[in-house]
């Protein structure tokens, strides 16, 4: 699992072109009006083979089946979490490769709505 909470991380993103612009411009949305700080707006998580719903429930504190938005774009998921009543938001990227947990992308797939 990659964990950003860096935007200068962001470029290093390999799985797809697609999740490396996304995570590029959260950062660029995110940091408008001020810099970024990760306690104050969330980060972003790249889920990576072998990454199960359990890992990303553990790092996010957040149950899995408590997401606010779940989108399906070409390449991947983006699932979105937020807590709270602030800007906080924990933005997941799950991409459609092989060795992404079955589990994961069958949830993905019932659930996610999809971005035209």
């Amino acid at each position: 699992m990659l964990i950003l909470r860096d935007p200068e991380v962001a470029g290093g993103i390999v799985a797809t072109p697609e999740i490396r612009r996304l995570a590029e411009q959260w950062f660029l949305d995110v940091c408008v009006d001020e810099p970024y700080e990760p306690d104050l707006h969330g980060y972003l998580i790249v889920v990576e083979p072998g990454d199960s719903v359990l890992d990303l429930e553990e790092e996010s504190g957040c149950p899995f089946s408590c997401f606010e938005v779940l989108e399906e774009l070409e390449t991947c998921y983006e699932m979105v979490f937020i807590s709270g009543d602030g800007d906080f938001g924990i933005v997941i990227f799950i991409p459609k490769l092989e060795g992404i947990d079955a589990d994961l992308l069958a949830v993905c797939a019932e659930y996610a709505v999809p971005v035209p």
